[in-house]
């Protein structure tokens, strides 16, 4: 923990991978639309597990083929799964064929489908658009205020805070999913709860989910007790924690791969007693 992960190219062969164990989603299959070399995001946040963002951007484009991911999805095993989940090196919002994506998902296996989204182009109908397609979208929401979102998230050109609650409360007008903002809590920030639980409840999600940050990155992770005591001003609204929720055992297809995308968490490691304590 609190160590930054290398700023390195990535070497990914596939834009399946996992299944991993979701602290959110219980067994999920990774699908990885975006599946660059170099980290390609339109953030940059402080707490990255995958280290800095190389390409900034908010522009949207096809980064990898609707036929390679249906080949990859022909290709798979039987599996034991209970979400597929867009997310991996990048925001999945990013590629411009998430919409088609999820449909090419929906046709090859009959288990429901969630997007982790950073918010940052939800203000863009088409984005919109492709979410509502998915049974389950997580999106996230770190600061209440300008300054402390271009310190924690540190957006590309173009994306402010105001647009994303904007585009958020929207969403919720449209959307027939369920709708989970995740809050990721660290020093930074933690000061910042209670303003933060009032824009959830403004936004009116079916829960939020309180994170921090458990995998190797540049900040340290608040304690479960911390994380304890954020989750109680959130009165009135569904609230999971990280530290509280299961973690079924998986075994992905290629491990290489997986943890490309998603270091191991210490919470997954067979022992951890004593750990997530250092910062209050």
């Amino acid at each position: 923990m609190g160590t930054r992960t290398p700023d390195m190219r990535m070497s990914l062969r596939s834009v399946v991978y996992g299944p991993v164990p979701s602290w959110r989603l219980g067994r999920s299959l990774g699908v990885d639309m975006v599946s660059q070399p170099d980290k390609t995001c339109s953030f940059d946040c402080a707490y990255c597990q995958l280290g800095p963002t190389r390409y900034h951007t908010a522009q949207r484009r096809e980064f990898v083929s609707i036929a390679r991911l249906k080949k990859e999805l022909d290709e798979l095993p039987p599996l034991e799964l209970e979400y597929v989940t867009f997310s991996g090196t990048a925001e999945p919002t990013l590629a411009v064929n998430l919409g088609e994506a999820i449909t090419a998902v929906r046709e090859h296996l009959p288990v429901p489908v969630a997007v982790l989204t950073n918010s940052s182009l939800m203000s863009d109908a088409n984005v919109r658009a492709d979410l509502r397609l998915a049974d389950v979208v997580v999106a996230k929401l770190d600061a209440p205020t300008e300054a402390l979102f271009r310190k924690v998230n540190r957006p590309a050109p173009g994306i402010t805070l105001a647009g994303i609650v904007g585009a958020l409360h929207l969403f919720r007008q449209e959307y027939r999913g369920r709708l989970a903002l995740q809050m990721m809590f660290f020093d930074t920030n933690k000061s910042c709860a209670e303003a933060l639980a009032a824009l959830a409840r403004e936004v009116a999600p079916d829960e939020v989910q309180v994170n921090t940050p458990l995998r190797p990155c540049a900040v340290q992770p608040l304690s479960a007790e911390a994380i304890g005591r954020i989750q109680r001003v959130f009165g009135g609204v569904r609230v999971v924690s990280v530290y509280e929720a299961r973690r079924p055992k998986v075994d992905p297809l290629d491990v290489q791969e997986t943890a490309a995308r998603r270091p191991e968490s210490w919470l997954e490691r067979p022992a951890h007693a004593g750990l997530g304590s250092k910062s209050t």
